[in-house]
């Protein structure tokens, strides 16, 4: 197979129409001349052999669920070692060294890993309370980073960590990792709303649903965890001190000491999503309400939870408003996806498929009202209403077989950056604004009030 069709093959979408040929104004081209010099680059770069002494040595800190999924990933992008792994449960640290080579080095300290002359860049996959505190440390260590999303715990934490990143801009790549943004979906949505495929922008709206327990945060507590085999005095050092509890250590997700709810776990996807696809850069005004309907397990946070948000018009796009909602009792199974109402038409976003759907006329041949008055007409008179040749209502844009995934790509956008000194597509202003609307739909929640934010100047707003 050539480079060429290579190259279509790793960024390229098939065009599925569901009936009849496509008007010229609602299809922009599918596959720019850009993005096949793209593709071609990526590829080649893909096939690259890299000696010991070029590959990019990586660190684990956090080896739980996500941290696990995160190195994985990270390793199958070529040029790339994982070296080391630090968390805080023993039997992770002995899982890692079956999983990834028992010559990789393990510590329950993460500024152990920090010291370490031969890392290049760390992943941070630890409870939400601690991102804001490795994140700093390790850039200030000269390391790069993927820390896991949201950015930050609290909302007063997002400016220390851009301000480390502005510092050590020069040295370090940092993002986030909301894999999304990432994803092919994103990018052919961005373009397919710059191309006005969808006309003005006018509302949008996100869904996240959930139905197992371990997607509701009922992750299993190992037998043997114990004061012993857990530091439990490090997991506390920046929060409050409590007696020893395996349920806040290893289902951490469900208290607001160190996890952000559903809000920081998933509504910060739908953010970062619409931030990239809108060019936005955050909402004015964040309203919240849910409630704890199911998982009555001790949590402290909801597992049902509707936000609504008022994007303000800017230079890049109209004003706009945005609903999303979680719920972890989905008798659907678990789905998720994101939803652009425009002027002209709509699109659902998912990160390997888009989907455009053309508005029906005012006067669709389904509406009842009119249904009626046709009945209620004489019919006495004739009129001959000749049809028009029309676009489908719905069509897709799918990833071609063998797309690697959202994670592999923003993992290889962030090793590319590396080499490459670039740029990465979620860095820490980025993630600052996508975990900023999530983290105030929390406080909304909890403080039963409307928060106000300034998505430009990074603050709240008192009103």
């Amino acid at each position: 197979m050539s480079n060429q069709s290579n190259g279509n093959s790793r960024r390229g979408f098939i065009t599925k129409l569901a009936k009849g040929v496509v008007g010229a104004s609602l299809v922009p081209n599918i596959i720019t001349a850009a993005d096949r010099k793209r593709s071609l680059e990526q590829l080649s770069r893909q096939k690259d052999h890299y000696s010991a002494n070029d590959n990019i040595q990586i660190a684990l800190i956090g080896a739980g669920g996500m941290g696990n999924a995160d190195a994985d990933t990270a390793i199958t992008v070529p040029g790339v070692k994982l070296i080391a792994a630090c968390d805080l449960y023993d039997g992770r640290l002995a899982d890692a060294k079956k999983k990834y080579g028992s010559d990789i080095y393990t510590t329950r300290d993460y500024k152990e890993i920090l010291a370490r002359k031969d890392i290049d860049a760390v992943i941070i996959a630890t409870p939400d309370s601690w991102h804001k505190d490795i994140s700093i440390a390790a850039m200030n260590a000269g390391k790069s980073v993927y820390c896991e999303k949201p950015m930050v715990h609290d909302i007063t934490e997002g400016h220390s960590v851009v301000e480390a990143q502005n510092k050590s801009k020069s040295k370090v790549v940092y993002q986030v990792g909301s894999q999304g943004v990432s994803s092919l979906g994103n990018e052919k949505a961005r373009q397919l709303l710059k191309d006005g495929a969808i006309g003005q922008l006018n509302y949008a709206e996100g869904f996240w649903a959930r139905m197992s327990p371990f997607g509701a945060w009922q992750y299993p507590i190992p037998a043997d965890a114990s004061p012993k085999t857990v530091d439990w005095d490090a997991f506390l050092a920046n929060n409050t001190k409590r007696p020893f509890d395996p349920l806040r250590f290893f289902r951490w997700r469900n208290y607001r000491d160190y996890g952000t709810g559903v809000s920081g776990d998933l509504f910060v996807h739908l953010f970062s999503s619409l931030h990239l696809v809108t060019g936005s850069i955050g909402p004015e005004k964040i309203m919240a309400t849910g409630g704890l309907r199911y998982w009555k397990d001790g949590r402290e946070v909801p597992d049902v939870m509707l936000g609504m948000f008022d994007y303000p018009q800017t230079d890049i796009h109209p004003a706009f408003n945005l609903s999303l909602r979680v719920n972890f009792v989905d008798g659907t199974g678990g789905t998720n996806y994101l939803r652009m109402v425009g002027s002209e038409g709509s699109m659902t976003v998912e990160w390997d498929k888009v989907t455009l759907y053309r508005n029906k006329a005012y006067a669709a041949t389904d509406d009842p009202l009119l249904q009626t008055k046709k009945a209620q007409d004489s019919g006495k008179q004739y009129v001959y209403e000749r049809k028009d040749m029309l676009p489908p209502d719905q069509m897709e844009y799918v990833a071609e077989k063998g797309y690697k995934g959202a994670h592999f790509d923003h993992f290889y956008n962030l090793f590319n950056a590396m080499r490459t000194k670039g740029k990465v597509s979620e860095d820490a202003l980025f993630g600052f604004r996508a975990a900023a609307p999530a983290l105030l739909c929390n406080d909304s929640y909890f403080q039963n009030k409307i928060m106000y934010w300034d998505p430009k100047n990074l603050k709240t707003v008192n009103k």
